[in-house]
Order: structure tokens, then C-alpha cells, then sequence
């Protein structure tokens, strides 16, 4: 879940809240959502999980990836980003399956100590990325062929984007199986894991096509049975 101050109702106050899409994803999928709050003793719940989904939000603080601020970096979330990095370190060793959404994505490399570029337009002299504030921008991607995201999406795919920071150098084990047409890294994926894929576009914006969540749920599925045996 996100940590943001939040109006609703009568109340204006911090909230730990999460957009809907999420939930709506993991239930066209067939899963059942459970949200964890963004705290460090989240980690404490990983184990009673199945499978795991790291969401969108702000920038990650460059500190977890020993870089100084960039000028347009946002701002960032430290209780967030240690909750995550905690949560994601706790799930990968103990082989949950795990999904990475734009900063979810970001933030797996980070946890295996990839780094991320601050701010796309200094690079690529664009913002099709991040059109505008709230717009998602239509970004084709490439898959590579033999990937878990080629095999559950074709090789090519037209998504949904909203970002202007994006993976730099991989993190350990991570290979980039997507990119846009610009070069940039648009999916990873962990070598010798059951299921641990980070894509940089936002799937949970077209509840008609839940292949990605799918996928996950699939996984969890399974290794629950495992260890039910």
C-alpha cells in the first residue's frame, strides 16, 4: 500500500491506501487480495502469503541505491521504501512469486542492487513516458523471445506508462526482458525463479487483460499445493 496524507469524506489525514485497480486485478485473476501496509513489520506477514505484488508510487530514495538526488526526483517515502525493500528480501529467498509494477519493478532491482536512471528526458530527450500528471501514456514494448513475459504477452506488446525513471544497471540475477522502442528497460526478470518479473508499464490499468496477474496467481497457486503435499 502506499503512505500518503488522503481526503475522503470528512477527513483529511495520513492514510495507508491503495488505488482500486489493484484489488479488481487480483480478483479478475483469481485471487484474493490481501494489502499490506507500508511499514517495516509488513515483512513479518510474507510468510503467510502466496504471492506477492509490488505496486506503483513515488521515486524510490536514491540513498538505497547509492546515488545523490536528482533535480526532478520526487519526493520519496522512507518508511515506504524500507518497508518494501524488507518485504521483497524476505519474499525472494523463500521463493514467492512476485510481480513488480513500475516502481515495483524499480524497486526489485534496487533490492538486488541494480540502480535506476532519475530522470528519463535527460537521456532520452522525450516524456512519452510520463506524458502528463494522471495520463498514462501508450508505450510499445518488445519482449524477448523465450521470456516469461514474451510467453504470456507475444513479443510485442502496446502498454500502459507513467514514468520517468526507469532501471539503469541490473541488479543481480536480473535479466531485461522488454524494452521500448527507445531502448529502455521495460521488463525484468530473476533467473532461477519460479516467478519473479518486474514490468515498467502499469497492467493493473486494463482489467480486460489480467495475463500478467494471472500469472502470479497461477504460481502462488501452485507452490501453495506444494507445500501442501
Amino acid at each position: 500500500m502506499y503512505g500518503e496524507r488522503a481526503r475522503y469524506w470528512i477527513w483529511d489525514h495520513e492514510a495507508a491506501l491503495l488505488p482500486r485497480s489493484y484489488v479488481d486485478v487480483v480478483i479478475a485473476s483469481g485471487g484474493a487480495p490481501v494489502l499490506l501496509p507500508p511499514v517495516p513489520a509488513a515483512a513479518g506477514a510474507v510468510d503467510a502469503l502466496d504471492g506477492l505484488i509490488l505496486t506503483g508510487g513515488p521515486d524510490i530514495g536514491p540513498v538505497h541505491y547509492g546515488a545523490d538526488p536528482h533535480p526532478e526526483t520526487g519526493a520519496v517515502r522512507p518508511e515506504r521504501d524500507a518497508a518494501e525493500l524488507a518485504v521483497v528480501r524476505r519474499a525472494l529467498p523463500r521463493g514467492l512469486p512476485v510481480l513488480g509494477v513500475c516502481r515495483g519493478a524499480q524497486l526489485l532491482n534496487v533490492s538486488l542492487g541494480g540502480t535506476l536512471t532519475q530522470h528519463l528526458p535527460d537521456v532520452l530527450g522525450h516524456h512519452r513516458h510520463n506524458p502528463a500528471p494522471g495520463v498514462f501514456g501508450p508505450t510499445a514494448v518488445r519482449l524477448s523471445p523465450g521470456s516469461r513475459a514474451a510467453a504470456l504477452l507475444g513479443e510485442r506488446a502496446l502498454v500502459h506508462c507513467h514514468h520517468h525513471q526507469a532501471i539503469d544497471r541490473l541488479g543481480e540475477g536480473l535479466v531485461a526482458s522488454g524494452r521500448a522502442e527507445d531502448g529502455t528497460i521495460e521488463a525484468v526478470e530473476l533467473a532461477g525463479h519460479r516467478f519473479a518479473v518486474g514490468v515498467q508499464w502499469h497492467p493493473e490499468q486494463d482489467v480486460t487483460d489480467v495475463r500478467l496477474v494471472t500469472a502470479l496467481v497461477d504460481h502462488a497457486t501452485a507452490r501453495r499445493r506444494e507445500a501442501e503435499r
